[in-house]
């Protein structure tokens, strides 16, 4: 009998912690519900919401904003990797595939001619020399000085500005010095020299007189 009596209290027992422990109300799609009766009873603030079963947290919800959020930092960065790749400058010249004939024999050049502001650049001394021309270098006012019979053209390194017989001119391409070879613009030199210049695909062809 004693048996039967503890066993029916014991039932009772459960059945009551198990309605305790489910706290009253509604829950909504996220499962859980905001408290309005009986709040300090289940250790609640009236209008506190809280959840049921397990119910999401709003620290998860935080977490997979936070890991949103990471991606779209990662997209960004190589974004800006990409835009910086573009952004690569253009070389200030390139070598020249030309070749220079002077009376019908090719100018055998030790470096080769570059282009530069979409101008021909010829080794000024080696040109030079092949149109029995002479040049002259003043470190001081970084002059080079070209003459032959009665012509005379000034150079000025890095300057587009030349002197052609008196005359001042104003070029494309500025001479230039690289690796210890001076380039000129290939015909304002011909020209000013009285020789003439003429292209016919990649073979520029000059006529001294």
């Amino acid at each position: 009998m004693r048996i039967k009596v503890i066993s029916s209290l014991l039932a009772i027992f459960m059945i009551f912690a198990t309605v305790a422990s489910a706290h009253p109300g509604r829950t909504d799609s996220s499962g859980g519900h905001t408290c309005r009766t009986n709040c300090a009873k289940w250790g609640l603030k009236q209008g506190e919401y809280h959840y049921h079963n397990g119910g999401s947290s709003s620290n998860s919800k935080s977490s997979s904003s936070s890991s949103s959020s990471s991606g779209s930092t990662k997209k960004s960065n190589k974004s800006s990797t990409a835009t910086q790749k573009k952004a690569t400058p253009k070389p200030e010249y390139i070598k020249s595939a030309v070749q220079v004939k002077v009376n019908g024999s090719k100018v055998i050049f030790t470096e080769s001619p570059i282009v530069m502001n979409n101008t021909n650049l010829v080794p000024l001394r080696e040109m030079a020399k092949v149109m029995q021309a002479k040049t002259s270098w003043d470190s001081k006012t970084q002059t080079i000085t070209v003459t032959k019979d009665k012509y005379k053209l000034i150079f000025t390194l890095g300057s587009k500005k030349v002197k052609v017989n008196g005359k001042e001119v104003t070029l494309q391409a500025a001479p230039k010095e690289i690796k210890g070879t001076t380039y000129i613009p290939l015909r304002v030199l011909v020209e000013g020299l009285g020789a003439s210049l003429t292209s016919s695909g990649n073979t520029l062809t000059v006529k001294v007189k």
